[in-house]
C-alpha cells in the first residue's frame, strides 16, 4: 500500500509500467518507462481528497486516472457514475504484476470484480471488468482522464477510430445558469474532428489539445463495427515523445466520449483550476446522461445501442487495454492502429510514420 496524491493505493509493476490503484473509487494511474524516462499520462486532480468538502461524492474527492462507471452518468438513487466510482473496493487478490478488486454495489445490486495486469516486456495495462448478479438494461463505461496541462497549447494530438456518427452533447453540458461555460454548439453533428461547430460561430479543431481555455465540453463518436482485419477500435493521444492508446471491442463499448475540461467550471471542487484535462471515455451510454435517459434508446433509429441487457445468472466480462509507445520527433495525429499477428499493434500517423508496440490485443476478446 502507498499514499498516492492523498489516497491509499495498491501498486503493481513490471519492467516498463508501474500502476497505482486507489481503494476508494478503484481509480488507477500509472508511470511508464519511455526511452529512459518516466511519463505519467493520467491526471491527478488539482486537489487532494482532504482538501475538499467531505460531503462531495468519492468520485470528485479522489478524481484521477481510469475508473469504471456502472451505471454511466448521474443517478436518482445513487452516486454519479455508480458505486464503483465512489465507494471502497476490497482487495480480492494481489501479487507483483496483478490485482483483483471486488465490490458489491448497493445501487445496482451487482457484484463487481475489476482486474489489472501488467507484463514484463510490455508497456501496457490489461483491464478486466466482470459484472454478475445484475438484471435489466444498464449503461456503463470506463473513464480515463489524461493530463496535458503542462504541454503547449494544441501540442497534444487526439484521434479515434473511424466513426459513423458524431455529435456535440445535445443540450447544455456546461450549464450557464450554474456558472459553467462551454464552447461548442449544443447538438451539432459533425463528421470531422478538425471542424466542429462553435457556439459563437465557426468551427474548432478537437484533435488539438489543450484548447479553448475557460470552457468544458463533451462530444460523442460512435465507432464503426469491427471487421476481420480491424477487430478492435481505438483512441489515441500523442503527447511529449510518446503516444497513449486505448484498445477496446466496439461491440462492448460502442462509443467514445471526449470530456474536454479546461477551466469551464467554477463550483467546488473545480474552482476554475481543472485545466488541460481530457477524458477519453469508452462507453455504452447516451452521452453522459443518466441511465434512465440512456434506457430511452434515443439513437435506436440509427442502430446505436445506449444500454446493454444484463442477466443476473450470467457474468458479463468486459476487456480494455491501455498502452504507451515511444514515437519519433514529428510523429503526428494517429490515423490507424492495426494488429500485427496476435501480440503486436502497428501505429501509423498522418504522415505515414509507423511504430510498433508489443501487446496481446486478443485480451479484449478472451
Amino acid at each position: 500500500m502507498a499514499q498516492i496524491h492523498g489516497c491509499e493505493s495498491v501498486e503493481i509493476a513490471s519492467d516498463q509500467v508501474r500502476v497505482h490503484v486507489t481503494l476508494v473509487g478503484g481509480m488507477s494511474t500509472a508511470v511508464f518507462q519511455v526511452e529512459g524516462r518516466e511519463v505519467s499520462p493520467y491526471s491527478l486532480s488539482p486537489w487532494k481528497p482532504s482538501e475538499v468538502s467531505p460531503d462531495l461524492p468519492g468520485l470528485l474527492r479522489v478524481l484521477r486516472g481510469e475508473f469504471l462507471c456502472l451505471p454511466f452518468g448521474p443517478q436518482t438513487d445513487g452516486p454519479p457514475h455508480g458505486a464503483g466510482a465512489n465507494e471502497e473496493w476490497s482487495v480480492k487478490s494481489h501479487d507483483a504484476t496483478s490485482l483483483d478488486l471486488a465490490m458489491h454495489a448497493a445501487d445496482t445490486g451487482a457484484s463487481l470484480v475489476k482486474s489489472y495486469q501488467v507484463r514484463e516486456g510490455e508497456s501496457a495495462i490489461y483491464y478486466d471488468y466482470r459484472i454478475s448478479g445484475l438484471s435489466g438494461s444498464w449503461s456503463y463505461g470506463t473513464h480515463p482522464i489524461l493530463d496535458a496541462s503542462k504541454l503547449p497549447e494544441g501540442s497534444a494530438r487526439v484521434s479515434v477510430s473511424p466513426f459513423r456518427m458524431a455529435s456535440v452533447y445535445p443540450g447544455w453540458f456546461s450549464n450557464p445558469d450554474a456558472g459553467e461555460r462551454q464552447a461548442l454548439q449544443p447538438s451539432a453533428r459533425f463528421d470531422d474532428l478538425t471542424a466542429v461547430p462553435l457556439l459563437a460561430g465557426g468551427t474548432t479543431d478537437l484533435t488539438r489539445w489543450p484548447a479553448r481555455r475557460g470552457f468544458d465540453d463533451l462530444v460523442m463518436m460512435v465507432n464503426e463495427p469491427a471487421t476481420e482485419s480491424q477487430p478492435f477500435a481505438w483512441s489515441a493521444v500523442v503527447m511529449d515523445g510518446y503516444v497513449w492508446i486505448a484498445l477496446k471491442s466496439p461491440a462492448d463499448f460502442p462509443a467514445t466520449l471526449f470530456w474536454m475540461s479546461n477551466g469551464g467550471r467554477d463550483a467546488e471542487p473545480w474552482n476554475g483550476r481543472h485545466l488541460g484535462r481530457i477524458g477519453i471515455e469508452e462507453v455504452c451510454s447516451h452521452f453522459c446522461d443518466s441511465v434512465d435517459r440512456s434506457r430511452e434508446d434515443l439513437l435506436a433509429n440509427e442502430g446505436i445501442p445506449t444500454t446493454r441487457e444484463f442477466h443476473a445468472h450470467e457474468t458479463c466480462r468486459l476487456g480494455m487495454i491501455h498502452l504507451v509507445a515511444s514515437v519519433p520527433k514529428g510523429f503526428d495525429l494517429v490515423k490507424s492502429v492495426t494488429p500485427v499477428g496476435d501480440s503486436t499493434v502497428r501505429i501509423t500517423d498522418s504522415h505515414g510514420t509507423q511504430v510498433e508496440s508489443s501487446v496481446n490485443w486478443k485480451h479484449l476478446f478472451t
